[in-house]
């Protein structure tokens, strides 16, 4: 957070006053948002509200504290005598222009507050400053001590590593090189380098890189507003080191992954055990799974039924579920409120009924007559048995055709939960009449 604002991301607010702010460090950049004393601050308090969220047992850095507090100080007069190491390491990777004025050292600009990309002209070991020129041409001498001056990138990584002896270190592929340079310069330092691990980057639903300042894909932040932390950490959980792509249309898939991990982890043996996600996310100990209703059918269900609260959804839920409720139920009521905020902002904004044709208007027809006349239980897999067996009867080849049809007339979404679940969460009764609306065309 001592990095200089080197330009304005596109997705701010008050883009002219941030101009003004230009080339500060970040803890001196006022806040866009109006909330904390710097955008720093700002961001700062995001990346710990995230942490918090999680449950995270961590100890906040600020880079800033700990340069101006003096805790790099030792390590920075080490960097100031291993001068041309770094120099010799940092050079090769450089362009002829950027070499002709690379320094590891930043002075900050006791004039303009600026943090000053020049080169070190002169360094005096025993008082441990360097000489630098000001952009107006004044020649000045500062200490690297005390918060004058900030390290460039990869030397201040390997700064960090060296001063607070950092033994395990994650970052994503893009930063593969600096990796490499970081881990050459900590050595020059006199430390050993951490363990690294490359991870692979997120992309958006057209499989491009997730940009912070184009604010493409989805933040962590907007995943918990739709599902539970734990959905998210089973997707960052499952291969790190492949290209995953990050969009609203995952989470369904997710939530409901994550629960059928958790009911396999009771029967499974120590090695599979190990082996399933939930043993990591839970610390060893995982809960059970208390979703008697697959969050995708969640969604179906307050699609269908408007739904605006989670209340509204539980008078559905008791039906298939009777011994069910919020208080003996905790995830299953969260996921019910967070079906409702999903289907609001992304499922209904993208539903498309249709009419049906003649042969699924007869087959629907159908479907309702034999529902009609259900005398059987709310055993899901029986339901499904009677929409296949009307499928087939009515000569749908693929049958997979019959229950795209389904789903297209009756939930406006070319795919959908298992029909047969679905009646039985929603009621035999209100399935017909649903039937009856789409055949009359008031769903299209």
């Amino acid at each position: 957070d001592m990095d200089g604002l080197r330009k304005i991301p596109g997705n701010l607010p008050k883009q002219d006053e941030l101009k003004l702010d230009l080339n500060l460090p970040l803890t001196k950049v006022r806040d866009p948002f109006g909330t904390h004393n710097s955008f720093a601050e700002h961001n700062n308090a995001r990346l710990c509200a995230l942490l918090d969220q999680f449950g995270f047992d961590y100890e906040f850095a600020s880079s800033t504290e700990y340069y101006t507090t003096g805790k790099f100080d030792d390590m920075l007069l080490v960097a100031l005598e291993r001068f041309d190491a770094i120099m010799e390491i940092m050079l090769p990777t450089l362009g002829p222009d950027r070499r002709a004025t690379y320094s590891p050292f930043l002075p900050i600009s006791p004039k303009t507050g600026h943090v000053l990309q020049v080169p070190t002209l002169e360094r005096n070991l025993a008082k441990g400053t360097i000489v630098y020129q000001e952009p107006d041409g004044e020649m000045m001498e500062v200490p690297v001590t005390g918060g004058h001056v900030k390290m460039q990138w990869k030397p201040d990584w390997a700064l960090r590593w060296a001063a607070l002896g950092v033994d395990y270190e994650m970052s994503g592929k893009d930063l593969i090189d600096s990796v490499t340079q970081a881990t050459k310069i900590c050595r020059a330092l006199g430390k050993p380098q951490p363990l690294t691990l490359t991870y692979e980057l997120f992309n958006d639903e057209q499989g491009k890189k997730i940009s912070k300042s184009k604010g493409n894909g989805i933040s962590m932040e907007e995943w918990l507003t739709y599902a539970s932390p734990e959905s998210l950490s089973l997707f960052m959980f499952q291969k790190p080191k492949t290209a995953k792509r990050l969009y609203f249309d995952v989470i369904p898939k997710a939530v409901d992954e994550y629960h059928q991990h958790l009911r396999a982890y009771p029967d499974q043996d120590d090695a599979q055990k190990l082996n399933n996600p939930v043993w990591h996310i839970h610390d060893g100990n995982p809960p059970e799974s208390d979703m008697v209703v697959s969050f995708a059918m969640l969604l179906n269900l307050a699609s269908v039924s408007s739904a605006e609260t989670k209340e509204a959804m539980w008078g559905f839920i008791n039906k298939y579920a009777p011994e069910a409720s919020p208080e003996t139920h905790p995830g299953l009521d969260a996921a019910a409120g967070y079906a409702v905020r999903y289907y609001h902002d992304f499922v209904k904004p993208t539903k498309v009924f249709r009419a049906p044709t003649e042969q699924e208007r007869a087959a629907l027809a159908d479907l309702a007559e034999r529902l009609r006349k259900w005398s059987g239980s709310l055993d899901p897999e029986e339901l499904q048995s009677l929409v296949f067996a009307v499928g087939k009867d009515h000569g749908f080849e693929p049958l997979r055709d019959w229950f795209k049809a389904i789903y297209e007339v009756l939930l406006g979404a070319s795919q959908g939960p298992r029909f047969g679940g679905f009646i039985a969460l929603y009621g035999v009764d209100e399935t017909v009449e649903l039937i009856e609306q789409g055949l009359a065309g008031e769903l299209a």
